[in-house]
């Protein structure tokens, strides 16, 4: 018993001496600060901190019982209007590269070098806040003691940003002067209604005196700091217009030509391998010129689209060149549509997680045929319309005339049912390319009717090759005057002249989330999955999800799982989006007058494609 006292007494400076390690190693670690690795993510959140700090330090009046008060006495009296304008303009900035800054990007990092000192001094000679000057200070410390960590490259961009910045800017420094105007109540004189409000802002962001007047400085404080928020506003609007244009990458005729090589020596290994020759896609290639991805840059999210290209010994290599790409501009790397065995290499290579996304429909051509129960429905619509004297011919383009050629690509333009254009990784974005004389085009005609501006043409199948013996459907378009069922009557037509052209498979449709509408609809499926369901059908009403589904499945195809490979959970809202961008469901572009006046002085040839569904 004795015995174990002077133990519990011995013990007594070991445990102090582990309990002061502990505290000396948590000190050493905040002295040390963050991980270099996770500097960009703090200093950007810090950034918007300190911006929402210098923008408070001029909008709002200063401190009158500020201890620093009486040194404020004697500094020259236009000095607080002017380092208002200066937090205020400052705050702005900071707030605008905060994401810039989280990003790695280089260009943030010098902005923000130049910024935080500038804010320091404003929130030092206005509000006298030592808080706000030192923590702008010690980011600035971070900043260049991490230095190395902000190298990412710019990100691809054009002159209509200008025009974005101009519109969001000038709405936010609207907002941001009716309160800097309203924020001095016991200083205006009169009651001004919120129309001279509004009219004392516009003027102000101009460098105008508007129609409401204050006692004291406080009109210089007022008119100094709208006066920097239009200035602000000007200054970056100008400098986004006349910057140096960094286009995103397209397809080069050198890169187009290595892609048709790899893809007539593997090109039947992956149903959407043609479609990698869109040009408006950039391409990095092994090191061997053995394999290639290809990919576009959309909102900060490096999407590739499908499997890569060529030789799956030396897909390795190109997944290693696109990972180097997107780490050199700091931006998200992902991928949409990639197979099975495509999902399985990319996770093993670069540790990306990968997540079902739904299935494609391949037909194989053998066992395809219009008898049977189960193809009645399909059957029937198909014997209706040819007997409302519809006929089809499924052709090669190689194999049409210019001038027929000429008026499928008009038709097909004007029948596209949204004003924008749609498809990215699974559409070709053209019709009859000399280069894409494999194609096939399938087209339905009424020749019983006075022919129209298209001639009796009224329905259009675009397939792209795949392989030597496969398409795989690039877009559906059709007259909106023609009889239901179209789709069906075309794909119907082209399953049955593909023994004939050598064709032995036929891709169609991507259904998105089909195992969850399959599993959901069954009997047993838990309450789980019956709400998944219940709400993909909801969102059916804006997305074709349940549609494209049932639309295949009339067919009796075969299902192909497809993946979407990602870093992290919290990057797939942000993927979503971007994805959601590439295939044109969502539009951040210039007004559309706007881009009709582009487009006359700089012309494209080439049209994206919509891939459109409309099941009977």
């Amino acid at each position: 018993m004795s015995g174990g006292v002077p133990d519990s007494e011995g013990s007594r400076p070991e445990g102090r001496r582990r309990t002061g390690g502990l505290r000396a190693g948590r000190l050493g670690r905040l002295l040390r600060g963050p991980r270099p690795e996770a500097v960009p993510a703090f200093v950007a959140r810090a950034c918007t901190l300190v911006g929402l700090l210098n923008v408070a330090a001029g909008v709002f009046p200063r401190f009158r019982h500020s201890r620093m008060h009486a040194l404020a006495e004697v500094l020259p009296g236009a000095l607080g209007p002017f380092a208002a304008a200066l937090a205020l303009s400052s705050g702005v900035l900071l707030l605008l590269l905060a994401h810039g800054l989280r990003r790695h990007k280089r260009r943030a990092w010098r902005a923000a070098v130049v910024l935080l000192p500038a804010g320091a001094v404003a929130q030092f000679a206005y509000r006298h806040s030592v808080i706000g000057v030192l923590i702008s200070l010690a980011l600035l410390a971070l900043l260049l003691r991490h230095r190395g960590e902000f190298a990412a490259l710019p990100d691809p961009r054009s002159r209509w940003r200008a025009l974005a910045n101009f519109v969001l800017l000038g709405a936010g420094s609207l907002v941001l002067g009716l309160v800097i105007v309203s924020v001095h109540p016991g200083k205006v004189i009169g009651d001004p209604s919120i129309t001279d409000r509004l009219t004392h802002v516009l003027y102000g962001l101009f460098g105008f005196e508007g129609p409401i007047d204050y006692y004291g400085r406080t009109s210089w404080t007022v008119a100094c700091s709208l006066g920097a928020l239009g200035l602000l506003t000007a200054i970056t609007t100008v400098y986004l217009a006349f910057r140096p244009e960094h286009p995103a990458a397209r397809l080069t005729e050198d890169d187009e030509a290595k892609l048709r090589a790899l893809l007539d020596k593997h090109g039947a290994r992956d149903s959407l391998g043609h479609f990698a020759l869109r040009r408006d896609k950039g391409a990095v290639f092994s090191p061997s010129g053995k394999a290639a991805v290809t990919y576009r840059v959309v909102s900060g999210v490096m999407l590739a689209s499908g499997d890569p290209i060529g030789d799956v010994e030396a897909w390795p290599g190109a997944i290693e060149r696109f990972m180097d790409e997107a780490k050199a501009h700091s931006w998200t790397p992902a991928v949409m549509g990639c197979s099975e065995t495509g999902g399985e290499v990319w996770t093993r290579e670069t540790g990306l997680d990968a997540l079902e996304l739904g299935d494609e429909a391949v037909v194989d051509v053998v066992d395809f045929s219009l008898s049977g129960r189960a193809m009645r429905n399909v059957r029937q619509m198909v014997k209706r319309i040819e007997r409302n004297g519809y006929e089809t011919r499924v052709r090669r383009v190689r194999d049409l005339g210019e001038r027929e050629l000429e008026r499928i690509q008009r038709a097909a333009e004007d029948w596209r049912g949204t004003d924008t254009e749609r498809g990215f990784s699974m559409a070709l974005g053209r019709i009859g390319d000399p280069d894409d004389g494999d194609c096939l085009i399938a087209t339905a005609h009424k020749a019983d009717e006075e022919p129209g501006q298209y001639g009796d043409l009224k329905a259009i199948l675009h397939f792209v090759p795949w392989g030597k013996d496969g398409v795989s459907l690039d877009l559906m378009r059709r007259d909106r005057a023609a009889d239901p069922g179209m789709n069906e009557l075309l794909i119907v037509a082209a399953l049955q002249a593909a023994p004939k052209l050598g064709i032995a498979r036929v891709s169609l449709n991507f259904a998105m989330f089909r195992a969850a509408l399959a599993r959901g609809e069954k009997i047993g499926a838990g309450p789980v999955l019956r709400a998944w369901r219940g709400l993909l059908v909801f969102l059916s009403r804006w997305f074709q999800i349940e549609s494209l589904y049932k639309f295949n499945a009339k067919f009796r195809p075969r299902w192909e799982p497809r993946f979407v490979v990602y870093r992290s959970s919290k990057d797939l809202p942000r993927i979503g989006f971007a994805a959601m961008q590439a295939e044109g469901f969502v539009t951040l572009a210039m007004p559309r007058v706007l881009r009709g006046a582009v487009a006359q002085r700089r012309p494209c040839p080439h049209h994206a494609a919509e891939r459109e569904v409309r099941a009977a």
